[in-house]
């Protein structure tokens, strides 16, 4: 399987330029620079393997929706170099376009065979399951986040999906490295994504260490990584489907390893009370929390520890 999109590549910020200059509609996101750059890629790496591959990708509802889902649909399935797509997703919940209009019209593409199943991303159960209803035969996926520090859909997206024969596809399975064992308060990212992401605070890293730990040991056990162990606990749920990121053809063949590791009852239950243990602090708290132990260091020391 192989997750794409056709905004992946994408630079809005110079189609922002171009509204400004040309007079270029900024809903018109084909207008962009880069636009389906990553299908462009992905096309021509697969050369003449696409029948092994189940190729998975996205279109961004935009006003109107009229004939857009088909056109783009066709534009994808050409830089994609193939005659259909396996998974066709909408891109982000529709908030402007309608959702009716917008599955009415990939209802036409299925019928037509240019998409093979339908998918939704960032859904919540009524969303995926009113898209159903408009579409008028199954969503068969719902592109959410989900990892061992990130468990919301465990609540009802997951178990609609084992009870009736859906998939959720979890990105950012690993939480952008945070579970690779790889960052720390001695260690911590230097990149921009990072440093500025809620989860790589320095009071996190403290206090994911915990879960790191157990991630090591059990990885220690199976002669793999913490990253491959984190993938495992995700995709061991049998209505799971993970797409982690890799950046060198090494990350990659690491993660695919992942799917041979078979985690034993004991270590997936270590690895989810470990898990719920790690209480992250949220961005404005913490830095409101800073600010008081700057101006009051022995009250902020004894609300720390009970602090979220």
């Amino acid at each position: 399987m192989f997750d794409t999109a056709e905004t992946y590549g994408c630079q809005p910020h110079r189609l922002a330029l171009r509204a400004m200059l040309e007079g270029v509609a900024l809903t018109d996101m084909a207008s962009a620079p880069g636009f389906g750059r990553s299908e462009e890629i992905l096309g021509r790496s697969l050369g003449d393997q696409r029948e092994p591959a189940f190729l998975a990708t996205k279109f961004y509802p935009v006003v109107p929706a009229g004939p857009a889902p088909g056109q783009r649909a066709a534009a994808s399935a050409s830089r994609l170099g193939t005659h259909y797509i396996d998974l066709f997703q909408v891109h982000q919940p529709p908030h402007l376009t309608p959702r009716e209009s917008v599955m009415r019209a990939i209802g036409a593409l299925q019928r037509a065979g240019v998409v093979r199943d339908v998918g939704v991303s960032n859904a919540s159960l009524a969303r995926w399951q009113a898209a159903e209803r408009a579409l008028g035969s199954r969503v068969l996926s719902n592109q959410v986040g989900y990892s061992l520090v990130n468990r919301a859909s465990e609540r009802d997206l997951l178990p609609f999906a084992e009870s009736s024969g859906r998939l959720v596809i979890a990105f950012r399975p690993l939480e952008l490295g945070l579970l690779s064992g790889k960052y720390g308060i001695a260690s911590r990212p230097a990149d921009r994504m990072r440093t500025t992401h809620p989860l790589f605070l320095p009071e996190n890293l403290e206090r994911v260490r915990g879960l790191i730990t157990v991630l090591r040991e059990v990885a220690d056990a199976h002669s793999a990584t913490p990253a491959q162990v984190a993938l495992a606990w995700v995709i061991r749920h049998p209505a799971v489907a993970a797409i982690p990121g890799a950046a060198s053809v090494e990350q990659l063949e690491s993660n695919v390893a992942a799917a041979d590791i078979d985690l034993a009852d004991d270590e997936y239950r270590a690895l989810r009370l470990a898990a719920a243990g790690f209480r992250p602090v949220r961005g404005p708290g913490f830095m409101a929390r800073q600010v008081r132990a700057l101006r009051h260091p022995a009250a902020a020391a004894r609300t720390k520890g009970s602090t979220r």
